[in-house]
């Protein structure tokens, strides 16, 4: 008995690795905020950073003449409302874009 459920743990852990790890994880979200007081060139690279600090991003894209940040992230890790705190308190305030 003892024989058989070693050999089906054994089995479990062999399909567990055998499945890539992107079925594991969560589909990544993209989402686009429009961003306050970006008024020079080196703004963007301040919402930039600020967001990608942020634990579950993966990307981030700023627009400066539209005034706009695009962020791909982890849904489970994190949620909307935190890129924007995010922003703000790199001293950039911004709203999600409907």
């Amino acid at each position: 008995m003892e024989q058989m459920i070693y050999s089906i743990r054994k089995l479990l852990v062999a399909a567990l690795l055998a499945l890539p790890l992107a079925t594991l994880a969560a589909t990544p979200k993209t989402v686009t905020l429009t961003v306050q007081n970006m008024t020079c060139p080196l703004c963007p690279v301040t919402v930039k950073k600020s967001l990608e600090r942020v634990p579950g991003v993966s990307a981030v894209k700023v627009d400066f003449d539209k005034k706009t940040a695009s962020v791909t992230y982890d849904a489970d890790k994190v949620q909307p409302g935190v890129l924007t705190k995010a922003t703000t308190n790199a001293g950039y305030p911004s709203a999600i874009q409907k």
